[in-house]
């Protein structure tokens, strides 16, 4: 070979070793642009927390500061003036028990004292006399007929063919849906209580006993809620059952009105199941937040809750950039209406005035969305555009006085709901997510309407042993008019 033909071999390889180091740096410079994209998505992960996302506070890191009230220069506690809070003393008739204090020398110079105070202070001691249960054998005698041989024997009545009675039945029940406490340790603290022995299967059949009784007054609470004015609807995860060895999958719904909440297991959180609950006539005014599973519900008639768009603007605001900077310009106007809102609940201004002022304000918030669905940094104008789908939803409640820019509400009544199932991580079968929903419903509507669970669901359980009207869960005023209905 000669010496230009080497050359040229030489050149050649070179270029080639060239080409395929510039091939390399491509690669390489791709790998890096992907892993920095990478990286910057799990720094905006680790920033969410539970004021800028719809993480729970639970899940925040330990030590993470919590942004509080401003501080007022008082003292912690109450404050001078202030309504004093005591526990209220029963009536007279109430108390079993009286022991009369009666001074029988003057604390000064001894002289003794004679004659009766008129109104003597009061101070009361609550007690709680030795728990036991009472037991009741039914002793079930056969006779034989004189006349045919016939023997005869009374049976047991029906409603005492279980070895437990209505309110022990009803406090097993009470104990798990209420307390949250396992079947196991409701199994423990009958025997420690009442020192009832019974097994942790006595336990499940109670509940499928009490979620039997409770299904017409469920059903009821569902008819009120589809013919209610304003509802707050929420979902949460859920399992049921097992497949493959692990829990599947499922979602507990929740609609509610001021004075009655109604709970649903099922296997979607799709909009059938929030059809289904609020009914196909539903035509009231519907509080959520964004989920599409309510997107089939006329806009006109929805909230949106703002308490989530509030965490998504500071979300704006944590990831900086053009995105921060338009998101500080949204939480100023959210600021200002919620002042304007509560002094209108607090009756510091009227609602005429409320509404006059409110149109600027609608008009800001849209055009900042619409800067940030155009300028802002990818994540954040993917979430502003999210947020004017539901352009229309985010001032109804401007419009309809009562009804509340947020859904603090329906998160109140769902809250007990998720920490059941924290504790109990879920439901195994179908029987047992029926008993939960209606323990739940029950429970939280009771609760909303301050009456007493145990008496109850005692009555309850006494009437659906008997075949007796079934007590109502709905309030007192609406009773007769749905009764009828059904």
């Amino acid at each position: 070979m000669s010496p230009v033909e080497a050359k040229d071999v030489r050149i050649a390889e070179l270029e080639a070793q060239l080409a395929q180091r510039d091939e390399r740096i491509v690669q390489l410079m791709a790998l890096v642009g992907a892993l920095t994209q990478r990286v910057a998505e799990l720094e905006q992960r680790l920033a969410q927390n539970s004021s800028n996302s719809s993480r729970p506070p639970s899940s925040d890191a330990p030590g993470k500061e919590r942004r509080g009230k401003k501080p007022t220069g008082r003292r912690p506690g109450g404050q001078p003036g202030h309504k004093k809070h005591e526990r209220r003393l029963v009536p007279p008739e109430a108390v079993q028990h009286f022991v009369e204090l009666i001074p029988q020398q003057c604390k000064s110079c001894r002289q003794r004292l004679v004659g009766r105070d008129t109104e003597p202070q009061r101070h009361q001691v609550v007690e709680v006399p030795p728990l036991s249960a009472i037991i009741t054998e039914y002793r079930s005698h056969a006779l034989e007929c004189s006349a045919c041989g016939t023997v005869t024997r009374q049976p047991v009545p029906g409603h005492a063919r279980g070895a437990f009675g209505d309110r022990l039945g009803a406090l097993a029940s009470l104990l798990v849906g209420k307390y949250r406490l396992s079947k196991r340790l409701v199994k423990d603290a009958l025997s420690d209580m009442l020192g009832v022995e019974l097994c942790v299967g006595s336990v499940v059949n109670l509940e499928e006993e009490m979620a039997d009784a409770l299904e017409p007054a469920v059903a009821q609470a569902a008819q009120s809620v589809q013919a209610a004015t304003t509802v707050h609807a929420d979902e949460t995860g859920w399992v049921e059952g097992r497949e493959n060895g692990r829990g599947k999958r499922a979602w507990l719904w929740m609609v509610a009105t001021t004075l009655v909440a109604l709970f649903h297991i099922a296997p979607s959180r799709g909009g059938k199941v929030a059809r289904a609950l609020l009914g196909e006539e539903f035509t009231g005014f519907l509080v959520t937040d964004r989920w599409s599973g309510y997107a089939w519900y006329d806009a006109g008639l929805r909230q949106v809750c703002w308490a989530h768009l509030t965490r998504d603007f500071q979300g704006f605001i944590d990831r900086g950039g053009r995105g921060g900077r338009l998101g500080k310009k949204l939480m100023r106007q959210r600021n200002l209406f919620f002042t304007w809102y509560h002094r209108v609940r607090d009756g510091t201004m009227t609602r005429q005035d409320f509404e006059k002022r409110m149109p600027e304000v609608e008009r800001e918030v849209g055009r900042l969305l619409r800067r940030a669905a155009i300028h802002a940094e990818k994540k954040t104008a993917g979430m502003a555009r999210e947020i004017l789908q539901w352009e229309q939803c985010l001032w109804t409640f401007v419009d309809v006085s009562g009804l509340e820019p947020t859904n603090n509400f329906g998160d109140r009544c769902l809250r007990h709901a998720v920490m059941y199932r924290k504790t109990s991580f879920g439901t195994q079968s179908p029987q047992g997510s029926r008993f939960v929903e209606r323990i739940l419903t029950a429970v939280t509507t009771l609760k909303l309407q301050r009456r007493g669970v145990l008496n109850f669901l005692t009555d309850t359980l006494h009437a659906h042993r008997r075949g007796l009207q079934m007590p109502s869960l709905l309030p007192v005023a609406d009773t007769p008019q749905l009764a009828s209905a059904a």
